[in-house]
């Protein structure tokens, strides 16, 4: 696992998209939600998700700022309520400040 806490942290994106994630934090369901984003049959523990989570949102990232007509905003947006929530459960030493 690389340094996590560092790459959250230093993280920037959008106003609008973090202000979406933030809203959609509240009813994030692990065992349903996690599943469908990774699109796996069974929830990662937070470590590993997020691991996964945070390349899944770099490509996406890329995808964004290049233009792409296959960007999703909706989906953009799932992968980083996803991210946000698994990083909360990541043990204190891993989590960003």
């Amino acid at each position: 696992m690389t340094d996590i806490t560092s790459l959250l942290a230093n993280l920037r994106r959008p106003r609008l998209l973090i202000r979406a994630a933030r809203f959609g934090l509240t009813d994030y369901n692990r065992d349903r939600d996690l599943k469908r984003v990774m699109k796996v049959p069974r929830a990662p523990s937070p470590a590993k998700a997020v691991d996964g989570l945070i390349e899944t949102e770099a490509r996406m990232e890329a995808t964004r700022k290049a233009g792409d007509a296959s960007y999703s905003v909706a989906r953009h947006v799932e992968v980083l309520i996803a991210l946000m929530a698994e990083a909360r459960l990541l043990p204190r030493q891993n989590r960003p400040v």
